[in-house]
């Protein structure tokens, strides 16, 4: 039988349904797509198109729908998390890198994913350029946290928060851990989002079938005294001292910048911006601001953050996701701290910081 046009390599083969004596086969054309929710339209595309072997054509036959709706749907299960491709890290190059950087700060895991050769100028804040950084990283951080939970299934996990968090949530679909914990290692944001610690938790935690634990707390308190308070709550000590106690941590590195995800949620202010350069911050991460060699700085900031502290992180093993050009100072700091076990960083952003730590960077 003479194959049906499609996708590059599937094209050649068609797999048509056979219909059993006595059956009537109902015309795609009468088979509405409104009688099933779009989810299960999404995974039911998803599964034909990338597990049965299916081309697009064959999979729209299959389930009576257009081309085009079919493309959608795959589009859509990819954006959803429904369906995530894993690309092994070691086949694509910057091994040499991983390397040198695992041996200059003593990292147990090194990840540089591949180099996409987008220079700092290239990637403007909101765009969809700069999203493909943070994308491979958290692609990269999926197969990652995969790989532990195979080795480790009833792992308490620690999540903070940030878009290339989210990006990881987004890639492991099918991935069963119904015994591993997932835990938020800071407090919530007010505006409600997918990059929110609450959403992120709930997130791995759905996909996997494990459980979920977050603080129910804010991201800063009002005051150095409503951070006590709220701290000596026993539903909020409870998933503190499981946070406190993870097995891993899966952190995100802010920059202090205008457009940093911290004053673009309004959690900072501009006044707050400065003092804390002025304080000698650098970055951030899990809302405690920290100088160039990783040390919290002496700001009120970091008095009244609700988030596990630095000394708890650098006993769990720690891993720095990282992506972007802005992120590279402070991921420099965090690294000289001695506090991360690993690092998971984007290509571009990797080469720049092996230029800064040469003393080359422009």
């Amino acid at each position: 039988m003479a194959g049906s046009s499609g996708n590059a390599g599937r094209g050649d083969r068609i797999l048509v349904p056979r219909t059993a004596p006595g059956t009537v086969r109902i015309p795609p054309t009468q088979r509405a797509d409104t009688s099933m929710e779009q989810g299960q339209l999404m995974s039911r595309a998803a599964w034909l198109y990338y597990q049965a072997g299916l081309n697009q054509e064959e999979t729209a036959a299959r389930l009576g729908l257009t081309r085009a709706r079919v493309n959608k749907l795959l589009q859509l299960a990819r954006e959803r998390g429904i369906v995530s491709i894993t690309i092994d890290h070691r086949d694509v190059g910057l091994l040499p890198l991983e390397e040198r950087l695992r041996q200059r700060f003593d990292l147990e895991l090194c990840i540089c994913t591949p180099q996409l050769g987008l220079g700092a100028g290239e990637v403007c804040p909101g765009t969809a350029i700069a999203e493909l950084p943070r994308r491979a990283v958290g692609a990269a951080a999926a197969q990652h946290l995969r790989e532990v939970l195979a080795r480790s299934p009833e792992a308490v996990v620690g999540t903070g928060w940030g878009r290339t968090l989210e990006q990881m949530t987004l890639n492991i679909a099918g991935l069963s851990a119904p015994r591993a914990r997932f835990v938020s290692l800071m407090g919530s944001l007010v505006a409600n989002s997918a990059c929110n610690p609450f959403e992120v938790v709930q997130g791995l935690a759905r996909s996997t079938g494990g459980e979920g634990y977050f603080l129910p707390v804010p991201f800063i308190a009002d005051t150095e005294r409503d951070r006590d308070v709220l701290l000596s709550q026993v539903s909020v000590a409870r998933p503190l001292e499981l946070a406190r106690n993870t097995d891993l941590a899966l952190i995100s590195v802010g920059e202090l910048t205008g457009t940093s995800l911290l004053r673009v949620q309004q959690m900072i202010s501009d006044d707050d911006l400065s003092s804390l350069r002025a304080a000698g911050a650098v970055g951030d991460t899990n809302g405690i601001f920290f100088d160039r060699d990783g040390r919290p700085v002496d700001h009120p900031l970091n008095a009244r953050t609700l988030a596990v502290g630095f000394e708890d992180l650098t006993r769990s093993c720690t891993v720095i996701l990282a992506a972007g050009h802005v992120k590279v100072e402070a991921v420099h700091a965090l690294l000289r701290s001695g506090m991360p076990s690993g690092l998971i960083i984007d290509g571009d952003a990797a080469l720049e910081l092996a230029a800064l730590i040469d003393g080359t960077a422009t």
